[in-house]
């Protein structure tokens, strides 16, 4: 709708004043007061808004989706990739997401680092700096680059060990980069085959999701049903080799 094409306008301006000022801006409250300003009738969830946990994060998505009186909600991560970002490695970027009636119609991640800015309005295709992009093609997991995270809790640790395990041998290489915003827009730009992990939180994913799903990927929680605001558990490829990611995955455990 316009009023979509609209809020991906205004959400292209919130991450250039957030890259711009990219400590200062990293304050949730700064970035609600400038969606509320522009948009006082929508909701907002920020990363810095919950405790951590997944127990915590899982909560605060249902808590909005079940109570918010808004149709929509604004999903910020002020910035994805907070140990690259303290550590000086440029793999670090805001990821913002707007949510209608509990679906995903906006996605914007701006890499500063890069000057790239991945864009998505829902049924309006995927765009990186305003040219459309597509997801790779490579059919067989031989050809497939994968990507996935270094979780610091145990039990993702263990499921992200056993996956990277069964894996390694059958795709071309595994990359880890620290940063799910990154990772899922470069499957979206098919720099990235696939990129899976155990457990994320709606503002690590939200805004990638749909610029996969606009790009001709697919994005699935790890029993293969379609991505919702409530999937921690995730695999996103090009959708050539998905079920086959997601069959090695089962075999050796990960659920």
């Amino acid at each position: 709708s316009y009023h979509h094409s609209y809020i991906l306008v205004f959400s292209f301006l919130i991450q250039w004043n957030m890259t711009q000022q990219f400590v200062q801006f990293r304050k949730p409250k700064t970035i609600r007061e400038t969606v509320l300003a522009k948009f006082p009738d929508h909701d907002f969830l920020g990363e810095e808004d919950v405790l951590p946990g997944k127990e915590a994060s899982a909560a605060a998505i249902a808590a909005k989706l079940a109570t918010s009186p808004s149709y929509y909600l604004w999903i910020v991560d002020p910035i994805d990739g907070t140990t690259n970002f303290v550590h000086g490695m440029p793999l670090c970027m805001p990821s913002v997401a707007v949510a209608y009636k509990g679906q995903v119609v906006v996605g914007v991640i701006h890499d500063p680092h890069r000057g790239e800015t991945f864009t998505a309005v829902k049924g309006r295709g995927a765009h990186m700096n305003g040219e459309r992009i597509k997801v790779g093609q490579q059919s067989t997991l031989g050809d497939a680059i994968v990507a996935m995270g270094s979780p610091p809790a145990v039990e993702s640790m263990e499921m992200s060990l056993k996956g990277v395990r069964v894996l390694m041998p059958k795709v071309r290489t595994i990359r880890m980069l620290g940063s799910a915003a990154l990772m899922l827009a470069w499957v979206a730009i098919g720099r990235l085959t696939c990129y899976w992990e155990y457990d994320l939180s709606s503002w690590d994913i939200s805004a990638g999701a749909i610029l996969i799903e606009e790009a001709g990927g697919k994005f699935t929680d790890l029993e293969g049903n379609d991505f919702s605001l409530r999937v921690r558990k995730m695999c996103a490829s090009n959708g050539l080799i998905h079920d086959d990611i997601l069959c090695v995955l089962k075999e050796a455990g990960v659920v």
